[in-house]
């Protein structure tokens, strides 16, 4: 650590950083509590996310017991096509934001294939539909968790690090400032007692 000045100058200047970092903490935890408010919103619609794709699964498995077959082909039947990903700024953090989801059915005869098919294509589509938005959320709560992991070090390193360091400094120049005008006045007194004893006879 860099040797303070014990000035006037140097007190200014620190008195002013702490006022700076005491102004300036509110706001980041402010921001702090915002992105974990939205973090835990995130959570929340995976969770959401990921019981749907669960409800969807023992829909079909009790709707449609038929799959078990295999002498029906059943090849890709729907297939992703094209996914529109737009970002919003969230509290300055960038998240992905699911726009148009376009899913291709492939054509296939109503003659040649068993009439549950239709069923299972709409199902594999909003499977697919599910899959990608749970894709969107997985990478908006990733970005949203390194944000709040950034934001805490910054309020740490106020809290615990600048705000204390600042305060040390101050109470150090202080010390020594105070010091230093209680030996002037000591020297004052001795110099004028002096000054005295040379001027008497």
């Amino acid at each position: 650590m860099a040797r303070i000045s014990l000035s006037k100058s140097a007190l200014l200047h620190e008195t002013r950083q702490l006022k700076i970092y005491r102004r300036y903490l509110p706001s980041l935890e402010l921001k702090r509590l915002q992105l974990i408010a939205e973090r835990a919103k995130a959570r929340q619609q995976l969770t959401d996310i990921l019981q749907s794709q669960d409800e969807l699964r023992a829909f079909i498995a009790r709707q449609l017991p038929m799959l078990a077959n295999h002498e029906v082909d059943l090849p890709k039947m729907a297939r992703l096509e094209d996914v529109a990903i737009k970002e919003e700024n969230v509290l300055g953090t960038l998240l992905p934001v699911l726009g148009d989801i376009k899913i291709a059915r492939r054509p296939y005869s109503f003659l040649a294939r068993p009439h549950w098919v239709d069923a299972l294509v709409d199902k594999m589509a909003e499977m697919i539909e599910i899959k990608v938005r749970e894709r969107i959320q997985h990478l908006r709560l990733e970005r949203l968790e390194a944000a709040v992991q950034k934001i805490t070090q910054r309020v740490n390193l106020f809290e615990k690090v600048l705000i204390p360091r600042a305060e040390t400094r101050i109470r150090q120049i202080r010390i020594h400032l105070g010091d230093a005008e209680r030996a002037a006045v000591v020297r004052a007194k001795i110099a004028k007692k002096r000054l005295v004893n040379l001027v008497e006879p």
